[in-house]
Formats: structure tokens, sequence, C-alpha cells
């Protein structure tokens, strides 16, 4: 590594180039702030394209009797009641506002005979409220906000690995990183940092992610500054990823597809779901569809190659070309087989991390001063089950919200200490990763995959839990033996290497949490403990102690306005919840 660096100053840095830190960053210019957004991918190719299905907006355009306080009651609810009132509040009411908006900005959203945003179903949503683009959603949404970003000259550095940030007596300062390409070191000076990273289901051998993306770094950042991350054994697992080939096992197969009109079957002709939610069938929650198929995979009704089939052939090809043209044209690349002819055989796949670093609902403000959060980073909104389409709204919303009061930060603090010493040993940490060693990283990191989906997959108990954590510990032990090199072919390895550590600590981090959850909620099942149990209403935090050690604490839910109670007492989704708690 050179032993210069470079220093990079502004009013704020974001870390992640996505949707959230996009819309963070076009907040900020819009007060006028600096902004230096950096990311490790390639701009055009973030994990905001893999959100495929719809965003979701109660405008009513379709079913004339939605709005705002009916997503609140779908939210809270099927997130079976731990997620964060005034944070569901705030997306619900929002939502509308930013999805105009990102279509005047070029998302393209699909519009009715009216001329109206059209509108489709959703899996567990009451009404028809998930605007779309095709079934590519997300990548329309990441197109508009990288067009909007230009216009205002925002600039945007790939290929920036973070390491750590820059935190003195609870103050966020900046951040150090270095180029993945080059090596070169940078020095990130700024009066607030925004962290908008994404999530951590890479660390799933079976993952809807991509190599090298939500590998934990963002946690890996927060909890290393002092942050806090909540529920982060509420990790969504996607009914339906692509089985074949088998290097892109887990591969995203929409919920668009279930959405407009996809049934499915196991290996008997059966069409299950009505065992699991006679009245929604497939269009139920994703945690109950992904169990259905787990569990009839498991009690062999699946197919040959390990999943269910998932069938769209009922539809028109015209019709399919229309709705779901992506995912027509990602089965004839990658397996030659014609959806509008033949079902798809699809499995569960770690999809989303609904916990992560615990923030306020209106400001998006962690524990550090100056430090925020955005995105999937940051947990509050899902509770123990995503909703499809609430994602992309979460993206736009608090990403408008971080950038706002990173601004109104920058603008009011007065004085910003710095401390090189802490600098220096951010550095020194860098060049210390490289070292000879016995161990591979890619080694490591399968194996990782392999330990996570065994003893923390769909289904969990504690004895395998267990076991779980200690393959990680052990796992922790060959990695500080890990060789790391650079030179002619790069910084891959160093980048490698701190993503590894991000996935170790984040990975033991969901298991410690998911041993202190005993009981089954949303995307957190127990076999050992299989119900719902009042006293597990809560939220589970864990954090560094002063040694470095993960500690978990219990977390009381936040209480429900009055005005919030009467919206669930009046909405015909608590039923559905109720059923819950009986079976």
């Amino acid at each position: 590594m050179q032993e210069r660096y470079e220093t990079q100053i502004s009013n704020i840095l974001i870390i992640g180039s996505g949707g959230a830190g996009l819309r963070a960053a076009i907040e900020c210019k819009k007060y006028g702030m600096t902004v230096s957004v950096v990311g490790k991918r390639n701009k055009l190719d973030v994990h905001t394209v893999l959100a495929a299905g719809g965003i979701n907006a109660a405008f009513g355009n379709i079913d004339r009797k939605d709005n705002w306080q009916k997503h609140f009651a779908d939210t809270y609810i099927e997130g079976y009641e731990i997620g964060e009132p005034k944070t569901i509040e705030i997306m619900t009411k929002e939502s509308p506002e930013l999805v105009k908006e990102i279509d005047s900005w070029g998302a393209d959203l699909e519009k009715n005979a009216e001329g109206l945003i059209d509108q489709r179903f959703f899996g567990a949503h009451s009404y028809r409220r998930t605007c779309y683009s095709g079934d590519h959603t997300g990548r329309q949404i990441l197109k508009a906000l990288l067009f909007k970003a230009k216009s205002m000259k925002i600039k945007i550095n790939d290929s920036i690995y973070v390491t750590d940030l820059l935190v003195k007596e609870n103050v966020c300062f900046g951040a150090t990183s270095f180029d993945i390409n080059t090596g070169e070191k940078i020095l990130h000076l700024s009066d607030a940092v925004i962290i908008a990273a994404g999530g951590h289901t890479r660390i799933w051998n079976k993952s809807s992610s991509r190599k090298d993306e939500n590998t934990g770094d963002g946690f890996y950042l927060g909890l290393n500054a002092g942050c806090e991350l909540m529920d982060l054994e509420m990790t969504q697992f996607h009914p339906t990823g692509m089985l074949m080939p088998e290097e892109l096992a887990g591969t995203l197969v929409t919920e668009a597809v279930r959405g407009e009109g996809g049934k499915l079957f196991n290996s008997l002709g059966e069409r299950f779901m009505e065992k699991y939610d006679k009245n929604r069938m497939e269009l139920s929650t994703r945690d109950r569809v992904a169990m259905a198929n787990y569990t009839e995979i498991q009690e062999g009704r699946g197919t040959a190659n390990g999943g269910v089939f998932l069938d769209i052939s009922h539809k028109d090809k015209d019709f399919i070309l229309k709705k779901l043209p992506s995912i027509y044209k990602q089965f004839i690349d990658l397996q030659k087989l014609d959806i509008s002819k033949n079902p798809m055989e699809v499995a569960p796949t770690a999809h989303y991390s609904m916990g992560g670093i615990l923030v306020t609902p209106d400001e998006h403000k962690t524990s550090v001063e100056g430090l925020f959060a955005c995105g999937e980073v940051a947990g509050g909104l899902h509770g123990a089950n995503r909703l499809g389409g609430n994602s992309l709204a979460e993206i736009l919303i608090f990403g408008r919200r971080a950038g706002k009061f990173a601004s109104l930060y920058s603008n009011e603090i007065k004085y910003q200490q710095r401390s090189k010493k802490i600098v220096q040993e951010n550095f020194d940490k860098i060049d210390n990763r490289i070292k000879n060693g016995n161990e591979m990283g890619r080694l490591i990191e399968d194996e990782l995959q392999k330990i996570m989906w065994k003893h923390c997959g769909v289904i969990r108990n504690g004895e395998s839990l267990k076991k779980g954590l200690e393959k990680l510990r052990n796992l922790r032990i060959r990695f500080n033996d890990l060789d790391v090199r650079v030179g002619s072919h790069g910084f891959s390895d160093l980048s490698l290497s701190f993503s590894l550590d991000a996935s170790i600590l984040t990975a033991e981090a969901t298991i410690i949490s998911a041993l202190k959850r005993k009981e089954s909620r949303g995307s957190h099942q127990r076999s050992d403990y299989p119900m719902l149990k009042l006293e597990e209403k809560c939220n589970y935090l864990v954090k560094l102690n002063d040694k470095g050690k993960i500690i978990v604490n219990k977390k009381e839910i936040s209480p429900l306005s009055n005005s919030l109670q009467k919206i669930l007492k009046q909405s015909k989704t608590i039923d559905c919840f109720k059923n819950k708690l009986l079976e």
C-alpha cells in the first residue's frame, strides 16, 4: 500500500451509491451541501436494480378505498407488530409524493387507461398499491436517480471500499477507505456521514444478492462506530429463487410473477398454498409462502432439483412479455426455458435484511452524533416480515430524510473535532491486513455461507444455532491466518478481507439474536419454539462492548399513538394477525 493518502473534504459523506444513497445525496445538494458519494460497486450495478416488482404507494388509482391508513395497517400487522410505528406511518404517508417525484424524474412507471400510475397486487396487501415498470422497477428508479444526480453535478466514486468510520468521543467526523483498483488510501473528512450500504444477505449461500454485495459492510461500520443493530435475526427469505444454474442458485424470481397470477404447485401437481393460506393463496405474506415452499420440499413433495413449480404459462405470451419481460428473458438466457410454455422451478432464497442499524424514525440518525443511516442498512420499518414493494419506497423516503437532517446537522455544528491518532490507526489497520497466510478468502467465504444456510436458514433451532455459532468462531480463527496479497492482480484480496471480517461479525450477531428470540415470528422460525409468544413481542438489540464482544439486549416495542391504534381497530387485516395467534 502507498504511504500517502488523498484527503477529501465534504459537508456530507454518503457510503453507498444505490437508491437510498443517491436520494440522500440529491437532498443534501438541495440544502446547498458539498457531497461525496462512494460505493464499492459500479454505480450502474448496485443492489437497487434487483428490486424488480414494484414500489408501494396508496394512491387508490385502481382500488379506490386504499389509503395510507390501510397501507399502515398492512405493513404493521404483517410485520407481526414489532416494527417501529412512527417509521411505518412516515413511509405510508409520504410514499405517494415520492413515487410521483421519481416518476417525474424519469422512472417511467406504467400508466393505466386513465393516465394514472397503474398498480398491481403484491402479497398480503389489502389492495392493489404496487406501482411498477414492467418487472424492472428498481432499475428504472436507479436510472432516474442517476440522471437527477448528474443534472445536479453530484459525483459518484465507484470502487471505493470504506474500511472504518472516524469516531471520537461518540462524534463521527468521516471515514477511511481505499480504491479497490489502485490501492490508493483516502481520508474522508466530513461534518456528517450517511450509511446507505445495504444489508447482509450474501452471507447465505442461496441468496438473491450477487457476489461481493450485501456482505454486512454497513452493519460492520455501524457496530464498530458504537451503534446498536436491531432485529438481526429477521432476515427475509424470498419464496422464489432460481435453482439453476447452480452457480446462480438463489437468483430472484420477482413477486411480480405471483402478483400477475403465477401459481405454485408441488411435484404431485397440487396447488399447495390452499393448505397454508386458503384465502390469499400465492399472495400471502412472503414468510408464509417461503415456509410453504420450504415445507413442501422438506416433506418430499418437491421437484427432483429440490424446488417447487411456479407457473405463469396459463397467461398469454403477450401478457407475460408486457408484465414480466425481464423474468421471461432471465429464464431464456440462463435455462433456455420459455415460461410462457413451461413452469419455473423455484425455492426460498435469502433476500432482505429486515433488521439493521437502530435509527430515530424522523431523522434516521444513529446513537453516534453526526452519523445517519437509511435504506436496507437501517432497521425499524419491516418488523418480522417485509411486504414486497415497501423497500423501494423506503430508500426514497428515508434517503430524503437522512439527507435533510444530515444537512441541518452540518449547518448547525460550529466545530468539528478530529483526531490524527484515530486516522492513523485506521490506515494502519488497512496496511496490517496485507500479509502472507495459509487461508484463502473465497474458501472461508464459501464455508461461512454454508454455515449460515445450514444453521440459520429458513427454519432454525437452538441446538443447530449453537453449532453454527461455534463453527463461526472457528472460522474467525482461520480468518486471522488469511492470505492477503496486493500487486499486479490488484487489491481484490484486500477488499475481500474486509468483506469477510464484516460477514463473520454480522453472522455471529445474527445467530446470537436468533438464539435470544425463543419463538417463531414472521421470518424467524424456531422448530423448538413454534409458537408466537406475547413476551417476545419486542426488539432485540446487539452491540459491541468495550472488549469487542457482541452483547444483546431486549427493547420494548414502541407504543402506538391513539390515532394509530384506531386505524388498526378499523382495519380488516387485523383478523389476519389474530388468525396467526390462534394457529
